[in-house]
């Protein structure tokens, strides 16, 4: 298969500066490890499928180099659902040594003796909710914006994340599909749309050494919707995962038609019915949308538009009014989390900032009407659209703690800032978004509103 001889007319011209661009997402900029250390049980097999995925003709630059760094013994570890025999109680005794707690923590017996803790506990000081004893050489990081966008580095353990893959593999198989490796398959695509992304072509070592990657669909990758769709055609991703608005691209008329996914996995914002209902159509799959957090992982699924049932994994869900106090039997409240599968972060009653209510599903614990953080889309003055993650990039660039962006029904944007540069905002949202945005400051995260409020509004109708 080879490149298109020339770029779409419509599309952004690959070779044209990019007065946007990030250090950050510069292809290469940051290379620590060898091959030989990302994947320790590449085989020869693994090594062709990699190489043919990053060198791909029609692929885009991959920004970032990451494996999975699983030894044998390690990969057979992550296939293993841990044990949830008297788990709690050792989440606990591994929580009272944490430096977060170990002063206070020798009266608190029952989980309902702990306090609550929140987002800001883990962005003023993270370390304080690590074990002084835990295996740091496992130690992976990845960095959430949250609700605020006060930016979090959270530690991640390699085993624990290639588990939270075998989950999903084991999600898919509940559904009576046999999710298996194909030599000739990719095997999970994480797509993303936004104008610069994290990405990355990838082995997973305990899945047949199938590949894997992490693909940004916007235009602006490709210089011609052609050679995307001519990608994903030849590399014939079994599953696809992402947030909404990346799996509403899918439905493109240049993509839909090139794709045969086994299942589609939806998580970071609510997913809506229609969308789900478009999806399913399209593909003939099923669309599985997870809740969860990356700081607690995957929380609770739902694979058929109901309530999202609480995973059979180490967690505990509590539901909590506005002062911290256990609502009632069926009544509303915000989401509380103690995660144990993380053993570089194990939480104890993190509150999500997200809210539902708790009922019974077949036996089982589960969120109806879970309230889960919206996204949002901006119009540009050519009436082309501006995900919010666009947005949140240049907004932390610039030195941002928190943040408020509004466009109104006319178009007009405003935002309000905790932090940074008010003129750099002004600058790279008014290149972004092709207009004036007026923005203001603010001293402290509070004068954003109170709760969670929310980032981004957009009253604007795209084209």
């Amino acid at each position: 298969m080879t490149a298109p001889d020339a770029p779409d007319p419509g599309s952004p011209d690959p070779d044209a500066p990019d007065h946007l661009a990030l250090d950050e997402y510069r292809p290469g900029a940051s290379v620590a490890l060898t091959d030989a250390e990302r994947w320790p049980t590449l085989t020869p097999e693994g090594r062709q499928r990699l190489d043919r995925l990053r060198d791909h003709p029609l692929a885009p630059a991959w920004v970032h180099r990451t494996g999975d760094r699983l030894t044998a013994a390690g990969i057979e570890r992550a296939q293993t659902p841990l044990s949830l025999d008297g788990w709690l109680d050792e989440h606990l005794a591994t929580a009272r040594r944490l430096p977060a707690y170990r002063r206070r923590a020798a009266g608190w017996d029952r989980l309902d003796d702990w306090p609550l803790v929140t987002r800001d506990d883990l962005v003023d000081d993270v370390a304080a909710f690590v074990p002084l004893d835990a295996d740091l050489d496992l130690m992976v990081h990845g960095s959430s914006s949250g609700s605020t966008g006060r930016a979090l580095l959270i530690p991640d353990h390699v085993e624990e994340v290639a588990r939270t893959f075998h989950l999903y593999v084991s999600l898919v198989r509940d559904l009576g599909i046999d999710w298996r490796p194909d030599p000739s398959r990719m095997a999970l695509a994480h797509v993303v749309h936004q104008r610069q992304a994290f990405t990355y072509a990838s082995v997973l070592s305990g899945f047949g050494q199938s590949t894997t990657a992490r693909v940004n669909l916007h235009p602006a990758q490709w210089g011609d919707l052609d050679r995307r769709s001519g990608f994903f055609a030849d590399q014939g991703p079994q599953v696809f995962s992402g947030s909404p608005t990346s799996l509403a691209e899918l439905l493109h008329p240049t993509l839909v038609g090139h794709l045969a996914p086994l299942a589609l996995f939806s998580g970071a914002t609510s997913l809506s019915a229609p969308l789900r209902a478009d999806l399913e159509t399209a593909f003939g799959c099923p669309v599985i949308d997870v809740y969860g957090l990356h700081e607690t992982r995957p929380i609770a699924v739902s694979s058929d538009g109901g309530p999202h049932v609480v995973l059979d994994r180490r967690l505990v869900v509590e539901l909590v009014d506005p002062a911290g106090q256990p609502v009632g039997p069926g009544e509303r409240g915000e989401i509380v989390v103690t995660a144990g599968e993380n053993p570089l972060l194990p939480l104890v009653r993190y509150r999500t900032g997200d809210h539902a209510r708790l009922v019974d599903v077949d036996g089982r614990q589960a969120l109806a009407d879970l309230e889960g953080r919206d996204p949002t889309v901006f119009a540009h003055a050519d009436g082309s659209v501006v995900p919010c993650v666009d947005l949140t990039q240049h907004l932390q660039a610039a030195g941002c703690h928190g943040w408020s962006v509004h466009q109104e029904r006319g178009g007009a944007v405003r935002a309000v800032v905790v932090g940074g540069d008010p003129e750099t905002v002004a600058s790279r949202l008014g290149a972004l978004l092709g207009r004036e945005v007026a923005v203001s400051q603010v001293t402290a995260l509070l004068d954003l509103g109170e709760g969670k409020p929310r980032r981004y509004v957009s009253e604007a109708e795209a084209a």
